[in-house]
C-alpha cells in the first residue's frame, strides 16, 4: 500500500506509518449502496471480535460531509470514518463498485482484497487468506 493520509470524521490523522506495526481493514462504502448497508452489521461485529488489533477505516467515497453525518446519525458505525476530501486513498485505490474491502497486513503490503459485499464470512476468509489472526 503506498504512502497515504487521511483525517477521520472525528479529526483523527491516519497514515500508512501511523497504522503500520499491525494489520487494519479498509472499507470503500456509500451511502446510497445497498450493499455496503447490508454489510455494516458485518463491519461492526468484525470489529468488536478484531478491532482492538486490527482498526477499521471506512472511507467514504465521494459524497459530502452533510450527507454522511445525517446518515451516520441514522446508523452510526464503530469504525474510523474518512470522507474522500480529507484524504489520499480514493485516488490510490481505485473501486469499480461497492463495498471493497483491503487488507493490509503490519508492513504495510495489501494481503486480501474483496470486491463486494461478503458478510462477517468473507471478512474472516479475508484473515485466513492473509494468515491474519
Amino acid at each position: 500500500m503506498g504512502d497515504f493520509q487521511a483525517t477521520t470524521l472525528t479529526g483523527e490523522t491516519l497514515t500508512r506509518d501511523s497504522l503500520k506495526g499491525k494489520p487494519y481493514l479498509l472499507q470503500f462504502w456509500t451511502t446510497w449502496c445497498g450493499y455496503c448497508r447490508r454489510d455494516q452489521p458485518a463491519v461492526e461485529e468484525f470489529i468488536r471480535d478484531k478491532g482492538e488489533n486490527i482498526p477499521v477505516v471506512c472511507v467514504n467515497v465521494k459524497e459530502s460531509r452533510r450527507t454522511v453525518t445525517s446518515y451516520l446519525a441514522d446508523a452510526p458505525r464503530s469504525c474510523k470514518v474518512v470522507l474522500t476530501e480529507d484524504t489520499n486513498l480514493t485516488a490510490i485505490v481505485k473501486q469499480t463498485g461497492y463495498p471493497k474491502y483491503i487488507l493490509v497486513d503490519a508492513e504495510g503490503n495489501i494481503a486480501s482484497v474483496q470486491n463486494g459485499a461478503g458478510g462477517i464470512e468473507g471478512l474472516r476468509a479475508m484473515l485466513a487468506e492473509a494468515g491474519v489472526q
